[in-house]
């Protein structure tokens, strides 16, 4: 490896992949969504980038680790037992694996995500 192969997000060229949670966990809104994944590890346990979501409200389950620091915007992560946390820019927090509940986007939210998905070489 050299200095070459390290990943700058500020110069990083990765084209946005646009998408929507399936219909079905969509609770309100139209949470269209941008993921520019920088990086995925070789054995595909571990990822990071900048994602990128429209006001709207959906359920979410972690099968992975993900750390986030929100960059802009303002959203709103629920559990199951109907606990609520606000998110704001400068926010930073670890979502463990086997949370789930949904995530609210109130005002357009963009976050640096950095995942660990257990596992996930075992799948291939």
């Amino acid at each position: 490896m050299t200095i070459a192969s390290i990943i700058d997000f500020a110069n990083a060229d990765t084209p946005a992949e646009h998408y929507r949670p399936d219909d079905a966990k969509i609770i309100s809104g139209d949470p269209s969504q941008n993921v520019r994944n920088h990086y995925s590890s070789p054995d595909g346990q571990f990822s990071t980038g900048i994602w990128e979501a429209e006001p709207g409200h959906w359920t979410v389950s972690y099968s992975e680790h993900e750390y986030c620091e929100i960059l802009e915007g303002e959203s709103v992560l629920h559990d199951a037992d109907g606990n609520t946390r606000l998110l704001r820019a400068g926010d930073r927090f670890v979502i463990p694996a086997g949370f789930s509940g949904s995530w609210e986007v109130r005002q357009r939210t963009r976050k640096v995500y950095v995942i660990y998905e257990p596992g996930a070489d075992q799948a291939r």
